[in-house]
C-alpha cells in the first residue's frame, strides 16, 4: 500500500484521537464541526481503502478513555454506552431513512451536554458514571447526587413497577438561562470563565468536591434505557413515560412521527426554533421507535443502527483575535467589539463580533492574540463565546480600555458610580452617538423611515449636514447636495436621497409613542412610549409633568420618569422637539380614535405568519388594546394564535393546555375580548 496514504491515516488518526480526548477530558481547542470534518476525512479514506483501517482505529471508538491519574475510580458499564453516528443533509438523512424503515420515529433534539450512565438497584441510586470509552467510565456517584433531576430514590407509581436494576442514560447540561450567572461565579472565584456550557458542564461532573458541583446548576435529561431486570418496554416513547413515571425528567420537546415526510418536516422546523429550548443543541436525533426493532438492526462497533444524529451548520467556530476596537451607540454607551481573522459561521464570513463592555472582556478573560470561540445565532450579533486558553503561547496581551472617545475625544465614564458601561458625555456632538441617534430614528420600530440606514446617517454627521437631529424633518434636496451618500457621479441628489425626502414628510405624521420613542431619552422604550402617550395625550402634557405624575404612570415608574425630566432640562433636547413640532411631526395622540383596551389583563403569544399582519403589526395591535405580546408560551399565557408554519410554541401551548387559536379567532378577539369557541 501506498505509504502516503498510511501516513495520511496514521496523521488524521492521531489528531482525531488527540481532539477526541481534549473534548472528553480536557478544553476543546476546535470546535465540534471543525472535528466533524476531520472525522468524516478519517471515515472517507479508511472506506477507500480498507486496508487501512486498524482494530484500535478512531472511527471504531467511542468517547474516550479515562485520562491518567484521574481521582475517580473506574468502573464498567452494565451496557455498552455507543456513541451515534452523525449525517449533515437532508439527502443523507433520507438514504438512512430508506435503509431503516420503520412505522414510527422518535424525534429529539440533540442536547449539547455530556452523557452520564445511572444504574438503579431496586429503585436506589447505585452509581453514576461518565461515558469513558462506552464500556468503561469514571464512578462520579457522590458528583451525580448534586445534579438536578437526578432521584436518590425511583418514584413508586401505578403504571409501571420499579425494576430490580435500571440503567439509565441521560445528558447533563447547564441552561442557556443559568451559563452566565455560573461564569460570573468563576470571575468572584478569580478563575477562568467557561466557554461555552457544554465545556462547563463537563468540568463541573469530574470536580473533586460535591459541593462545587452543586454550584454548577447541572440539569438532566434522559434519553436511553441500558440494562433493564424486571420491566420490559415495546418502545422508546414507552421507556421515556416510565422514566417520567419514575421522577426522571424526559425531554418536552420529543415528537413521535410515522413517515419520513414528518421527520424531515421536524428537522426543518427546528432549524428555525433551535434557540427555542432550554439547553444549547445543535441537531436532531432521529431513533426507530419500536424496540424489538431496535435489537433487530443492532449496532456497529461504536453506533446504533437504529439512531442518527441530523447535525444543523456550526454556529460556532475558533479564530484569532487580531485587536479590540470600541465603538459609541446612540446613548453615548462605549461598546468594546472584537477584530478577528475572518472565518465562516453559520452560512457567513465573521470578522467582527460584539464583546459588550469592558467588565464583559474582563469575565470572559480573553486577550488580543488569543484564539478565541465565536458564536453566530441566527439573525443575532456575533459574539465572543471566550477564549481557547491552551493554545496561548505568550505573546498575547491584554485589551485597555480607552480613556477618551474614539469618535469625539471626550474623556468616558460611567453615567453613574454603579454603572458597568462606561459613556461619552458629549451627547450633542459625538459623532457617533448622533449618527446613532439618526439610525434609530429611522428604523421601523420609531418613524420606519426608508434610505436611512446606519452608512446614510454617519454620513449625514460627518459632512455636517446635521449637528443634531433638531433639521432631519426639515431636510431638502439641496441639503443632500454635500452628500457622499445621497448624489451620484454627476453631484446630483439620487433616487436614494429622494426617497429619503419623501420618506421624511410622510412619515413625520405618525403615533405619538413612536415620536417620543424617537427622542432617544434614557430607559424610555416602546412600552413606556405607549403608556405615556396613553396617559398624557401630548408632548406638551408629558414636557410640563412633575416626576411624581410621570412615576405614576402605569409602565413608567420612579427611574424613567426621573430621565424624562432631566431629559426636558436640556436645552438643545427642548429646541428638537420645538422643531420637530414645527415640521409638523406629530405631538398630539388622536384621543378619538384610541382603540378599546378589550385586551387588558390578556398575555398573547402569536406563532407562524398571519395573512393579515406582520410581526411588528400583529404585536402593535395587542398592545394598543391593552394586552401583552410575548415571545414564550407559559402557563400564564392566554391565547396563542397559531399562523402558518408554526413553530414549537404551538405544540408548546397544547402540551400545557393553553387555548389555541387562528387568526379569525384572533380577529374576533381584538373584536371583542372573547372567543366564541377554540380550535
Amino acid at each position: 500500500m501506498d505509504s502516503s496514504l498510511h501516513a495520511r491515516w496514521e496523521e488524521l488518526a492521531a489528531q482525531v484521537r488527540y481532539h477526541r480526548d481534549k473534548y472528553y477530558n480536557g478544553t476543546p481547542e476546535i470546535t465540534d464541526a471543525e472535528f466533524d470534518v476531520l472525522f468524516s476525512q478519517l471515515q472517507q479514506l479508511e472506506a477507500e481503502h480498507p486496508g487501512l483501517r486498524a482494530p484500535d482505529s478512531p472511527t471504531l471508538e467511542v468517547g474516550a478513555p479515562s485520562p491518567e491519574g484521574s481521582s475517580f475510580e473506574n468502573i464498567a458499564h452494565l451496557e455498552r454506552m455507543y456513541s451515534l453516528d452523525n449525517v449533515f443533509s437532508k439527502d443523507e438523512l433520507e438514504q438512512w431513512l430508506i435503509r431503516t424503515p420503520s412505522d414510527t420515529y422518535s424525534v429529539e433534539l440533540k442536547i449539547d451536554g455530556v452523557s452520564i450512565d445511572l444504574v438503579y438497584r431496586d429503585g436506589e441510586l447505585a452509581t453514576a458514571a461518565t461515558r469513558g470509552d462506552g464500556t468503561v467510565g469514571e464512578e462520579i456517584t457522590a458528583n451525580a447526587r448534586m445534579i438536578t433531576g437526578i432521584p436518590d430514590h425511583l418514584q413508586e407509581n401505578d403504571a409501571f413497577p420499579i425494576p430490580s436494576v435500571l440503567e439509565v442514560r441521560g445528558e447533563v447540561y447547564i441552561a442557556i438561562d443559568d451559563f452566565p450567572l455560573v461564569n460570573e461565579q468563576r470571575q468572584l472565584e478569580n478563575k477562568k470563565p467557561f466557554a461555552n456550557p457544554r465545556n462547563a458542564a463537563a468540568g463541573s461532573m469530574r470536580q473533586k468536591d460535591p459541593q462545587a458541583v452543586k454550584k454548577r446548576k447541572l440539569t438532566l435529561v434522559c434519553h436511553g434505557i441500558g440494562a433493564a431486570e424486571g420491566i420490559s418496554f415495546e418502545s422508546q416513547t414507552e421507556a421515556y413515560k416510565a422514566l417520567a413515571a419514575f421522577g426522571l425528567p424526559v425531554s418536552e420537546y420529543t415528537t413521535v412521527v410515522h413517515s419520513h415526510e414528518e421527520v424531515h418536516e421536524m428537522v426543518e422546523k427546528w432549524a428555525d426554533h433551535r434557540h427555542d429550548a432550554v439547553f444549547e443543541m445543535d441537531g436532531m436525533v432521529v431513533k426507530v421507535d419500536n424496540r424489538e426493532q431496535q435489537r433487530a438492526l443492532g449496532a456497529t462497533s461504536r453506533a446504533p443502527r437504529w439512531a442518527i444524529a441530523y447535525k444543523y451548520p456550526p454556529e460556532e467556530a475558533v479564530t484569532k483575535l487580531i485587536d479590540v476596537r470600541v465603538g459609541v451607540g446612540r446613548t453615548g454607551r462605549v461598546t468594546p467589539f472584537a477584530i478577528m481573522e475572518p472565518v465562516e459561521v453559520a452560512g457567513s464570513t465573521v470578522e467582527m463580533a460584539t464583546l459588550h463592555n469592558q467588565s464583559e472582556v474582563n469575565r470572559k478573560g480573553v486577550l488580543i492574540g488569543d484564539q478565541v470561540v465565536i458564536r453566530k445565532a441566527g439573525e443575532v450579533i456575533p459574539e465572543v463565546l471566550g477564549p481557547v486558553a491552551d493554545l496561548r503561547d505568550g505573546t498575547e496581551r491584554p485589551f485597555v480600555f480607552p480613556t477618551l472617545c474614539p469618535q469625539c475625544g471626550t474623556k468616558l465614564a460611567p453615567a453613574k458610580e454603579e454603572d458597568a458601561d462606561w459613556r461619552c458625555p458629549n451627547t450633542r456632538s459625538c459623532p457617533g452617538q448622533l449618527a446613532g441617534r439618526l439610525e434609530y430614528i429611522a428604523g421601523r420600530g420609531v418613524f420606519d423611515i426608508e434610505a436611512l440606514g446606519e452608512k446614510a446617517a454617519a454620513d449625514l454627521v460627518r459632512t455636517g449636514i446635521l449637528t443634531d437631529e433638531a433639521d432631519l424633518f426639515t431636510l431638502t434636496e439641496d441639503d443632500l447636495l454635500d452628500s457622499r451618500v445621497y448624489t451620484n457621479s454627476k453631484g446630483a441628489v439620487n433616487a436614494a436621497g429622494k426617497k429619503l425626502i419623501a420618506g421624511l414628510k410622510t412619515q413625520k405624521e405618525t403615533d405619538l409613542w413612536r415620536v417620543i420613542t424617537g427622542l432617544s431619552i434614557r430607559h424610555v422604550g416602546p412600552t413606556a412610549a405607549r403608556a405615556l402617550a396613553r396617559e398624557f395625550g401630548s408632548m406638551d402634557a408629558i414636557r410640563k409633568a412633575t416626576e411624581e405624575e410621570l412615576a405614576a404612570t402605569e409602565g413608567v415608574g420612579g427611574v424613567i420618569a426621573a430621565s424624562i425630566v432631566d431629559w426636558f432640562s436640556v436645552d438643545w433636547h427642548r429646541a428638537i422637539v420645538d422643531a420637530w413640532a414645527e415640521a409638523g411631526v406629530t405631538m398630539e395622540d388622536e384621543r378619538g380614535e384610541a382603540k378599546e383596551q378589550t385586551l387588558e389583563g390578556l398575555t398573547i403569544v402569536v406563532t407562524g405568519s398571519l395573512e393579515n399582519y406582520t410581526r411588528d403589526g400583529v404585536k402593535e395591535a395587542i398592545i394598543e388594546r391593552g394586552g401583552k405580546a410575548s415571545g414564550s408560551v407559559s402557563k400564564k399565557t392566554d391565547y396563542v394564535v397559531v399562523g402558518a408554519n408554526a413553530g414549537s410554541k404551538a405544540a408548546k401551548a397544547e402540551e400545557l393546555g393553553r387555548p389555541i387559536i387562528n387568526e379569525q379567532q384572533f380577529e374576533e378577539l381584538l373584536a371583542t375580548g372573547a372567543v366564541t369557541s377554540l380550535l
